[in-house]
């Protein structure tokens, strides 16, 4: 059946643009809703001679769950119908996102760093939250990068992420979620779901199968493999924490697993690790739970001591040493002390006021610490432009207010020497976020030391 017949076929409504995908006996094409102007994905599936009823069946528990849910990240129930004219075919329309799929990114040789698969998952594990507190539970069982679409913003976030392609979906109206149809991805599949067994689990080990291959450039299936596990640690360059989370969401044994996206987005956000597992599934599944669960690791002297220490010490150490260096491009000799000192004299005060900066805002907003991922990037980009802005100043007092400097001189003796500071001050704070993230791993594995102590006194 060619795109024209397709058209023709699909009612007077839709108006055919073109065809996204295609295999034995489905397709799927971007059409034009002709009576409100909007965008539709439109999937067909055809009686054709190698229909299998069982196609059917999927296709239609497709239907209905896109019909029951209501979620802004996954796409919405337009319409579902029979076409009769030549080959019969049922169509669900549904709505369409303008954005490109993580396998296209993947595909055009993008590697993701370590916060922005922070970022997706966050929004991924929202989306599984909202999809496994259904009733029954909505097992997508095919997350990959395919069918995961990301529509970037013009903002610092990686933007924002949709779910798609419910064709694998179960619902488990049974406690077990047995199923006698084995759908999935191979590499995305966790073992049990090869057995035709699916829980919330086995979306999580598809989730982070689906993050380290947007980290590695690879599909998982092409990783190597130890006991099951994949190995992908020595071919990136994140936190212990962060791989050990991934390890964690790609365990083969689905009783060693996260068991829910509830308990995945908590210990994502806190740092948590493997040894808090049954602290974690409590804090889940404990709705009654509230704030004081995550503990202030440090009190408000300690926080602001080690930071003005780390900001101080650190940031104004290395302020001094790159300005003694970059001073000795000039004037090699007396050029490099004058350029120490000329460091110093900024970088110990501005290392204080930094210091006080990062400790107001880690007091204030991240007191206690929740987003990992979101403190890291208030630190670095507030300390960038404190830094900065003083330090751009410090130089053009410095240097009688530049009334005579070319281009070439303000670039070299006030804008690049202003630039380094920001990076020396980045490294400083980065230190101090450092400090409070492993302080506060401290007191979570203490504190779930103190609980598996009274469970087994219980």
């Amino acid at each position: 059946m060619t795109d024209r017949q397709m058209s023709e076929q699909i009612l007077q409504r839709y108006e055919v643009q073109k065809q996204l995908g295609k295999k034995a006996g489905r397709k799927t094409v971007l059409a034009q809703d002709t009576q409100t102007g909007q965008m539709v994905i439109i999937k067909l599936l055809s009686f054709s001679s190698d229909f299998v009823w069982e196609d059917l069946k999927l296709f239609e528990r497709e239907a209905e769950t896109l019909k029951s849910l209501a979620h802004p990240a996954i796409p919405s129930y337009i319409d579902y119908f029979e076409v009769e004219e030549g080959n019969r075919s049922c169509a669900l329309v549904q709505t369409h996102i303008e954005g490109q799929s993580l396998e296209k990114y993947m595909q055009n040789g993008r590697i993701f760093t370590e916060d922005e698969l922070q970022d997706i998952a966050e929004q991924l594990l929202q989306i599984l939250i909202y999809l496994h507190e259904q009733h029954p539970p909505v097992i997508h069982r095919d997350i990959k990068p395919s069918n995961i679409i990301l529509v970037e913003n013009l903002k610092d976030e990686i933007g924002k992420i949709y779910l798609v392609d419910f064709g694998s979906v179960q619902t488990l109206a049974s406690k077990a979620g047995k199923t006698v149809t084995v759908v999935g991805t191979y590499g995305y599949m966790p073992p049990e779901q090869f057995g035709g067994y699916a829980t919330p689990a086995s979306d999580l080990y598809g989730l982070g199968a689906t993050l380290i291959a947007l980290a590695t450039g690879t599909h998982p299936a092409d990783l190597p493999q130890k006991d099951m596990r994949l190995k992908f640690a020595k071919l990136v360059n994140f936190t212990p924490a962060f791989i050990e989370w991934l390890e964690w969401l790609t365990e083969p044994s689905v009783e060693k697993r996260l068991k829910t996206p509830m308990a995945a987005l908590q210990a994502l956000l806190t740092g948590q690790t493997r040894s808090d597992d049954k602290y974690i599934t409590s804090y889940a599944t404990d709705t009654a739970e509230d704030d004081s669960a995550i503990t202030r690791p440090i009190n408000s002297v300690e926080l602001f001591w080690q930071a003005l220490l780390c900001s101080t010490v650190v940031g104004g150490g290395m302020v001094a040493l790159t300005a003694g260096i970059y001073t000795t491009i000039w004037v090699p000799g007396i050029g490099t002390i004058f350029g120490a000192y000329v460091g110093a004299l900024l970088g110990f005060p501005l290392g204080i006021v930094n210091g006080i900066f990062i400790a107001l805002i880690t007091r204030l907003f991240f007191f206690p610490l929740k987003n990992v991922s979101l403190y890291r990037r208030v630190v670095k980009m507030s300390s960038t432009i404190l830094s900065t802005a003083i330090a751009l100043n410090y130089f053009k007092v410095l240097l009688y207010n530049n009334a005579n400097l070319n281009i070439q001189e303000f670039l070299f003796l006030t804008l690049a020497p202003s630039l380094i500071t920001a990076l020396c001050m980045g490294v400083a704070s980065r230190s101090i976020v450092n400090f409070y993230e492993t302080r506060h791993r401290q007191v979570r594995s203490q504190r779930s030391y103190s609980y598996f102590q009274a469970q087994e006194e219980e």
